[in-house]
């Protein structure tokens, strides 16, 4: 299941977390970010409980948004142990995602 995260569950649902996280920015009127919703959904089922996979709507969770510099989406950022350790952009298959992202 891909966690939607606002400003508020930030912290405790990616800072916090127990496991590795992908937090993929995106907007509704994306297009390449609408092809790679199924690939976040692919990963976060293949990986359950090995890689928390989440999303934030850029449009509406601004402070996150300016706080990761997003300039351009899809925009991917992987966390382990609360920092940020890799980040990606634009659409790609899911293995070359996992690869960039050093999963």
């Amino acid at each position: 299941m891909v966690v939607e995260i606002k400003t508020d569950t930030f912290e405790k649902e990616v800072l916090k977390s127990d496991i590795p996280v992908i937090l993929d920015f995106y907007a509704t009127w994306c297009g390449p970010c609408k092809m790679m919703h199924p690939v976040m959904e692919e990963i976060a089922e293949e990986y359950a409980g090995k890689i928390k996979v989440c999303q934030v709507n850029s449009d509406n969770e601004m402070e996150l948004t300016a706080k990761f510099a997003v300039m351009s989406i899809p925009m991917f950022v992987a966390f382990r142990d609360g920092e940020p350790v890799a980040k990606t952009l634009g659409y790609m298959p899911k293995d070359q995602l996992l690869k960039e992202l050093g999963f």
